[in-house]
């Protein structure tokens, strides 16, 4: 167990208040890292991770299951939800901007046009496809993955590669081969 794993593990040991200033300290980095990685904007990211530990406080169960593995989760499940914020606002900015006769976002964005597609696949595949394909292209192990979405580690290859299958299908249904 690492050295913030088992600063956590004494955080919950037996019925103790549970200590946030710990779990804040060893995990944060991580989480905004996590977060960073998906939505591609430091400074946002780590908003979104102090909002993780703000669930994290509120969320008392939580507190008591396996936390590196629950944060990761969040963190993921976080940063996929801010993409697809970013894309309604994107749609409604793109209405207005048609509106007002204003060259919409992808003619302003060409050098992203190949990011922005990923982003569009990963949010139409289903969310544990997107959460495992994330957290691999993050450098996670299988174990890791297997822990953070609670999964078998036995099936997370199979799993991952049914993820990959559903985003090459979707990509190429939506792109076209490229």
């Amino acid at each position: 167990m690492s050295a913030s794993g088992e600063a956590l593990a004494e955080a919950r040991a037996g019925d103790c208040l549970f200590d946030i200033e710990a779990a804040f300290r060893s995990q944060y980095q991580r989480v905004a890292r996590i977060i960073a990685r998906v939505v591609r904007d430091r400074a946002r990211a780590e908003e979104l991770a102090v909002e993780v530990f703000l669930k994290l406080w509120r969320d008392r169960k939580a507190q008591g299951q396996q936390l590196e593995g629950w944060l990761c989760r969040v963190a993921v499940r976080t940063g996929l939800n801010e993409l697809r914020r970013q894309a309604r606002q994107g749609r409604y900015e793109s209405v207005l901007a048609f509106l007002r006769g204003v060259p919409n976002p992808e003619e302003i964005r060409a050098a992203d046009e190949e990011r922005d597609k990923v982003r569009a696949v990963l949010r139409a595949v289903r969310p544990r496809d997107a959460e495992l394909l994330v957290l691999r292209s993050h450098g996670f192990t299988y174990e890791e993955v297997a822990a953070a979405l609670n999964l078998n580690p036995a099936s997370v290859g199979t799993l991952l590669r049914r993820a990959q299958l559903a985003f090459r299908k979707e990509y190429i249904e939506r792109y076209g081969e490229e």
